[in-house]
């Protein structure tokens, strides 16, 4: 399943490209996720929880940087990790690839993400939507990070930027979805304004 998404941060491209070099800020920016060990040559232990509807999955698995282009401003990333409790597995190719935009800078995503077992169940547009959620969190959260440096604080006085719960998000995410069944199937049903009889 591919997944595409983008967003934007207001600093310099040079600038967010650097913040890209800084993996374990990089994870901490988005919700749920956690590096628990380095293990070199841009490989990592972590685990990532997430929540689908009533169910919270929680993945453990390692995370590597396949591919970075300081030129190209690419950077490429390869997870996978199973659910704690035996629903299913999960991997993820991440390709984020940043440029120069007005304001600052433009972050494209894309996503190829796979799942197995229980964890399969879900439909795509439940994922998206979390996914959706998720990436405006991150970017949200990362432009508090770059700000917070740019005023010499630290990362735990910035902590508080990704203080997103799995609750809410899952709430966000059934807010988008019912708003595109809302589209799909009643809107082009709403009856029009200004032509009725008047008696």
């Amino acid at each position: 399943m591919l997944i595409k998404s983008g967003f934007d941060v207001a600093q310099p491209v040079d600038k967010v490209w650097r913040f890209f070099d800084d993996i374990p800020q990089v994870a901490a920016c988005l919700p749920g996720a956690e590096l628990t060990e380095d293990l070199g040559d841009d490989r990592y232990n972590g685990r990532v929880a997430v929540r689908m509807g009533p169910v919270k999955l929680q993945f453990v698995g390692v995370a590597q940087i396949k591919e970075r282009d300081d030129a190209a401003k690419r950077i490429v990333v390869d997870a996978a990790g199973s659910d704690e409790k035996g629903r299913g597995q999960a991997s993820m190719l991440v390709t984020a690839n940043l440029v120069a935009a007005r304001g600052g800078t433009r972050v494209d995503v894309a996503q190829d993400l796979q799942l197995s077992g229980a964890a399969a169940q879900y439909g795509r547009g439940m994922i998206s939507d979390v996914t959706a959620v998720l990436m405006r969190d991150f970017a949200t959260n990362m432009q508090a990070r770059i700000d917070a440096a740019d005023r010499g604080l630290s990362p735990d006085q910035v902590e508080a930027a990704r203080s997103a719960s799995g609750f809410a998000i899952a709430m966000r995410a059934a807010r988008l979805a019912l708003a595109r069944v809302w589209r799909r199937f009643f809107l082009p049903y709403r009856p029009s304004t200004g032509s009725g009889v008047r008696s």
